[in-house]
Formats: C-alpha cells, structure tokens, sequence
C-alpha cells in the first residue's frame, strides 16, 4: 500500500468512524478491485480510490433522505469524495474521475470506462450475495453473465458463487 492509499484507507475509516460495516465493505470492494486492475488494466490510483470512497455518501443520504438508496448515495458522495482527496494531493484529473464513478456506481451505462467497470465488478462481487438468490446456480449464472462488466468480474463472480474454476 502506497502512501496516497495509505492516506485514503485512513480517510475512509475517519469518515465512517464506528460503522464497521461500511468500513469493512470498502476494503472489500476494494481487494475485488485491486484483483480486477491486475486482469483488465485501468488507472491504479483511480481505481483504488473510487473503490474504498464510493458509499462515502451512505451516512449523508441516510440523513437527508433517510434512505440507502443507491440513488441517494450517487448524489450525496461526490462532494464528500472531491473534499476528502482534495485534501490529500490527488490531481483535478484524479478527484473528477473517481467523483464521476461515485455519482453512477449504482447505474451501468452511463460512464463506460474501464475504472468504472472494474468498481462496479468488485462492488457486485460483494453485493452479489445480499440481491441475489445465490443457492440458485441455475438462475445464477445468467444473472452473472448479465450484470457484470468485464471478463475478469464474470470469471471471478462464477469461481465464487458457481464453484467454477
């Protein structure tokens, strides 16, 4: 972990404070994430950031809207996300980017960039489980094919929850 991650990871934890769940969740995604980059390319540091900051709006959607929703968490995270890597020498560049995934991470198909996918396949790898009847590997398997992005996420999703090597 380099020192700009380092940073973020610290961030993120300060940030959610004693919601271990959430914290928990971001490293997830985040180690889904980090195993996508080494199969599919993409920018690192882009990566790495939208995958540990996406749900950063959680909280502020909970009290605004009193609601998780993933439409909630689009709108109210970029802002969090842009003031956290502000202040952690990211480039413009850098905070647009990962501000852009956050504000569509619950909505394919209006960014297409390989970053983006690669945090939607890892988040999913992870929510998969919670939206989804896993015990039904027939229906599983389409589900897969259909909501994943890359080829790694697919493969990856398919070892997990199909015992498929």
């Amino acid at each position: 972990m380099n020192t700009a991650e380092f940073a973020l990871v610290k961030a993120m934890e300060t940030y959610f404070g004693a919601d271990a769940r959430r914290i928990e969740h971001a490293h997830r995604v985040t180690d889904y994430a980090k195993s996508l980059l080494a199969k599919e390319g993409g920018n690192k540091t882009v990566v790495i950031a939208a995958a540990l900051l996406h749900d950063i709006g959680i909280h502020e959607a909970e009290r605004k809207y009193a609601s998780t929703s993933g439409y909630y968490q689009e709108i109210e995270g970029p802002p969090i996300a842009r003031q956290i890597m502000s202040g952690l020498n990211f480039t413009r560049e850098q905070v647009e980017e990962v501000c852009d995934i956050i504000a569509h991470h619950h909505s394919p198909g209006k960014i297409k960039t390989c970053n983006f996918r690669i945090l939607y396949d890892a988040d999913w790898l992870v929510n998969l489980k919670d939206e989804y009847d896993v015990r039904d590997k027939t229906r599983l398997g389409g589900v897969i094919n259909k909501l994943f992005l890359t080829d790694a996420g697919k493969k990856l999703a398919r070892q997990i929850y199909l015992s498929e090597l």
